[in-house]
Parts: C-alpha cells; structure tokens; sequence
C-alpha cells in the first residue's frame, strides 16, 4: 500500500474574476442603452409666421489703451479724464451699450485698471476685453 505524503485537501485560495468582468459589461451595456432614452427631449410643432426683421444691432464701442498708455474711444483719442463723462453720455443714448476693450500688452496695469474705474463709474455693465489667440 502506498501513503501520499501530500495533503490533497488543499483549498483554491484565487479569486475568479470573470464572472465579475461578465456581470459589469452586462451593467454596462444596460446603461448605454437607457441613458439615450431618460433624456427630456421635448419635441413640439413650431408655428408658421411671416418672416420678420431681426432687431438692430447695435455695434460695441470700443475702447483701446494703447502702448503709450493713450486711451481711444472708438477710434478716436479721448482724455482719461474725458472719458466718463463720454461713457456716460453713450450710456444715456443707449441703455443696453455693450463695450469692448483693448490694452497694448505693453500698457502697466495702473492706465488700464483707471480705464476699467471710467467705464464701472459710467455704469456700463456689458464689458468685454479683448486678446488675440497663441
């Protein structure tokens, strides 16, 4: 008679993850296939009118601070000191005045933040500064 000198009881100690990878592309396949459809998509019938104008619009001033540190209203030079009051004149005429401003990147930023306190105290609201791209 002959004796195993092993022990063959050993117990598998590995984890089988396979059926994990199963059940997640299950998951995820369920998903992909109902996202699409809990979308709130309301599709409606618009209703057929006469073609009308669209409103005017109205072209941004712009205020450009050159590498000199000269401020320029659109297009033409204007004193620092001037330059509220302008503001505020345009403002009057046009309630809804959008500005665009322009600083040589040269400019320190003292000129350029006196500007930007003109155009706050002028009380417009609609300001865009303008870069180039890289």
């Amino acid at each position: 008679m002959a004796f195993a000198t092993q022990e063959d009881d050993s117990e598998l100690s590995d984890i089988n993850i396979t059926p994990l990878v199963d059940v997640m592309l299950v998951l995820l396949v369920a998903f992909v296939i109902t996202i699409p459809v809990l979308t709130n998509a309301v599709h409606v019938n618009l209703p057929k009118t006469v073609t009308t104008t669209p409103p005017d619009e109205q072209k941004a001033v712009t205020v450009t601070v050159d590498g000199e540190g000269k401020v320029f209203l659109n297009n033409t030079e204007v004193a620092r000191a001037d330059l509220e009051r302008q503001l505020v004149g345009l403002k009057s005429a046009n309630p809804d005045l959008s500005l665009h401003l322009r600083a040589d990147e040269r400019v320190p930023y003292g000129p350029v933040a006196k500007v930007m306190a003109a155009i706050e105290h002028a009380g417009v609201a609609r300001v865009a500064i303008l870069t180039d791209t890289q």
